[in-house]
């Protein structure tokens, strides 16, 4: 199966995974969950496309990999030097857009903009801003977090944090989720 998704990997996946380690950002989403990312952007042609937590391109090379030529995406993240990365390796791509921001700052700002597909890799959009970022999205639209099983990398009462947004998602009416115990534990919601 590795195997499999090593022949598809994006273009420029091996120079930014390369980047990556030299950077020493150890925040990266995994490769099973970058592959599921591509495979539902793909089911969104001509989609509008957010991205909360850009780091340094590693999953936004495979969601662009899913996108058609129609589609646009917007990253945001508030680590310049991890986002030099993703914009050397992408940046030359017309269909995302690079955004140096708060999480917490750009998204109160861009609340009147609507998606049809929305990643969240930072706590503005998962831990924080949840109602306002889900507002953002279209009705059929995707929201995709990741890291919800324990991580080496979590500060002590993340667990609770972690349960409680589960919790929060479950309750809600506007959402029909899935949660899936696989690769670092994955939700995916769609908004109905």
């Amino acid at each position: 199966m590795t195997d499999e998704i090593n022949h598809s990997l994006p273009e420029a996946y091996v120079a930014i995974d390369l980047a990556t380690k030299d950077s020493g950002f150890t925040m990266a989403s995994d490769i099973q969950t970058c592959s599921l990312l591509k495979t539902l952007a793909a089911t969104k042609p001509g989609g509008t496309f957010l991205e909360l937590g850009t780091g340094t391109g590693l999953s936004t090379a495979w969601i662009l990999d899913g996108m058609d030529k129609d589609s646009v995406l917007v990253s945001v993240d508030n680590d310049a030097r991890f986002l030099e990365i993703a914009k050397d390796h992408l940046g030359t791509d017309p269909r995302v857009t690079f955004e140096h921001a708060d999480g917490g700052d750009w998204v109160e700002e861009n609340l009147e903009h609507r998606y049809d597909y929305i990643f969240a890799d930072t706590w503005h959009g998962k831990y924080l801003l949840l109602d306002e970022v889900l507002n953002m999205l279209n009705k059929g639209g995707l929201y995709i977090i990741d890291d919800m099983l324990p991580q080496p990398n979590w500060p002590e009462g993340h667990d609770l944090k972690a349960i409680r947004l589960v919790q929060e998602l479950e309750e809600r009416n506007d959402l029909v989720l899935t949660k899936q115990v696989w690769a670092t534990g994955i939700i995916i919601a769609v908004k109905v």
